[in-house]
């Protein structure tokens, strides 16, 4: 089915400020929508209160309009303009929730705007907790035991039946603003009467606490044909109560079973069925007993959300600019992935790891300890690939730009404590555990992290002290400080040289190097060039090598084979500015 000829004119709302909990990803998806949409021929109208954002460039829309994001506004615009159609899945939480209090207030149906990308009923239905319980219950799927309360006086009869831990999710707020975990009777009053005044509908949802089970996502896209991919898994490394924008997540999940996969992926595609996701894309969270196997739903966003901009750059799938055009008609078959040329019914391929990080800036706030729960606090992220999850995860941890060049990073005090707390150092302590001598099992029983991850960050710490005892070899090899560039002084012998280059396909900084061997880390870089081991570089293509690429991009790692050799084209570098700050 081609296009929708019967829309003329489509608004696109933004996420507006950069915040905790909607940075940067919802510019991405903006931008991407509208050029998704102007390609087809749409006058597109984009309104958003932050200027500083690429999708607010004059050549990206017809029409820009820098005002707030308030429902008075939005009316006025929309009698101005009369567009057909509003698209509010591309601006976060923000724009969701405006663009339902323009409904419930009549205000779209008085000016004739269609609500495409979801449905009004649809936003409902996965915000709304009560309609979303409701709803995942009607298609016999397990949730957490829980019920939606307006007053402290309800939360507390549910208490009796629930009881402690218990975690407050507020309806329709963004990151997890105003919910939490509760311990005792009195954080839980707490919470409960903060999420209240936090939700615009003051309503809470009052769930028994899963605290220490595995967390998952799914990123799904369904169109009107009821065609269904799963773009991408992500796995969270921290246990439920840490917020998944807060922890530290990998692509694909890598201890998930194709057993449970499976369940999984059927649970998902008949959750979004059950929403009423039908042109678009949506992220879907689950909760994974690691004793039991229980698995149960935790909730829906029925847009595109921070994790479907790390899915998008991990898989090369174009989430935002393909549900634009779901939005208005298109089917999955119909749409072309511009990587590869197949079409975006065929479902990522991914042969490598991607590690998300997240970045803190606690010492802004006031906060040294920087106790993490059910609501965010990171303020951005970076995203690193490599060919394993040790490579990955230490090009994110060197990526983060907080001075750490390796996992053991920061003090070895406390540990019991700093194990047994989700903070934002918590995997440097982990390290520092398992240097200390703590067992790989212990190590996962104090934080809840699975024992997979524990153990590759175990082998780090193995591999570091198996490097450093070669600390005399690479010194005698490298030659005196000041001299970089000189020829080695002594040859490696061939199993120091297997081992440097082992370290670095394990993701071993030049500086981390350096500092284990008491070397200078251009030292060490002339060293490992001297002996051929330089960066190859491998392709993001969504289809693990099945098709010839033809705009794939590139991460680096240190193989044999190199997949994107250079060509004699001009060129130019342009730096981007890391992780938000």
């Amino acid at each position: 089915m081609p296009r929708r000829t019967d829309l003329r004119k489509i608004l696109v709302l933004g996420a507006g400020p950069i915040v905790i909990g909607q940075a940067c990803e919802f510019d991405y998806s903006g931008t991407q929508g509208c050029k998704a949409l102007r390609e087809e021929g749409y006058e597109v109208v984009l309104v958003n209160s932050n200027p500083a954002t690429i999708m607010t460039d004059p050549e990206l829309a017809d029409r820009t309009y820098i005002e707030p994001l308030v429902p008075e506004v939005l009316e006025a615009i929309l009698e101005r303009e009369r567009p057909d159609a509003l698209l509010p899945t591309l601006g976060g939480q923000t724009a969701l929730n405006l663009a339902m209090e323009l409904d419930s207030r009549g205000i779209l149906s008085r000016y004739g705007v269609e609500l495409i990308g979801a449905k009004a009923e649809t936003i409902e239905r996965a915000e709304d907790r009560a309609r979303f319980k409701e709803a995942m219950e009607g298609v016999g799927l397990d949730l957490p035991a829980s019920e939606t309360v307006t007053s402290w006086a309800e939360a507390s009869q549910v208490l009796e039946r629930i009881g402690l831990p218990l975690v407050v999710r507020p309806s329709f707020t963004l990151g997890g603003t105003g919910g939490g975990i509760a311990h005792t009777l009195d954080e839980a009053r707490s919470l409960v009467e903060q999420g209240l005044a936090a939700s615009p509908i003051g309503q809470v949802l009052v769930e028994e606490g899963l605290v220490g089970w595995k967390e998952f996502e799914l990123e799904v896209m369904r169109d009107g044909r009821d065609n269904v991919v799963i773009v991408c898994t992500i796995e969270n490394l921290d246990p439920l109560g840490v917020h998944t924008g807060d922890s530290w997540t990998v692509a694909p999940a890598l201890t998930l079973p194709d057993h449970d996969y499976q369940l999984m992926r059927d649970a998902a595609i008949r959750a979004i069925r059950a929403i009423g996701v039908d042109t678009g894309g949506a992220n879907v969270q689950f909760g994974v007993n690691p004793r039991t196997g229980r698995m149960v739903m935790i909730e829906i966003n029925p847009r595109v959300s921070r994790s479907s901009a790390l899915a998008s750059k991990a898989t090369g799938f174009p989430i935002a600019r393909l549900a634009a055009k779901l939005a208005v008609g298109y089917h999955l078959d119909e749409l072309r992935n511009d990587i590869t040329g197949t079409t975006a019914c065929f479902e990522p391929t991914i042969d490598y790891v991607v590690t998300k990080a997240p970045r803190f800036d606690f010492e802004k706030f006031g906060d040294p300890v920087g106790l993490l729960g059910t609501s965010m606090r990171a303020v951005g992220e970076v995203m690193a690939i490599g060919r394993t999850f040790k490579e990955s995860l230490q090009k994110a941890i060197v990526s983060l730009e907080i001075g750490a060049t390796g996992l053991l990073h920061g003090p070895s005090d406390d540990l019991e404590t700093r194990l047994a707390r989700p903070t934002a150092t918590r995997l440097f302590a982990m390290g520092r555990a398992l240097e200390s001598g703590m067992s790989v099992d212990e190590v996962a029983r104090r934080t809840g992290v699975d024992p997979f991850f524990v153990s590759e960050l175990a082998g780090l710490v193995a591999a570091e002290r198996a490097l450093a005892d070669l600390a005399p070899t690479f010194v005698a090899a490298a030659g005196p400080v000041g001299n970089p560039q000189s020829a080695p002084v002594a040859p490696l012998t061939p199993d120091a040289l297997e081992a440097l280059r082992e370290a670095k396909r394990m993701g071993f900084a030049d500086a981390r190097l350096a500092a284990l061997w008491n070397l200078d880390e251009l030292q060490v870089r002339a060293l490992r060039r001297q002996h051929g081991i330089v960066p190859t570089y491998k392709q993001v293509d969504t289809c693990g090598a099945e098709f010839a690429a033809e705009t794939p991009y590139v991460y680096s790692c240190y193989e044999l084979e190199d997949e994107c050799p250079p060509t004699d084209r001009e060129r130019v570098i342009v730096l981007g500015g890391g992780p938000n700050r």
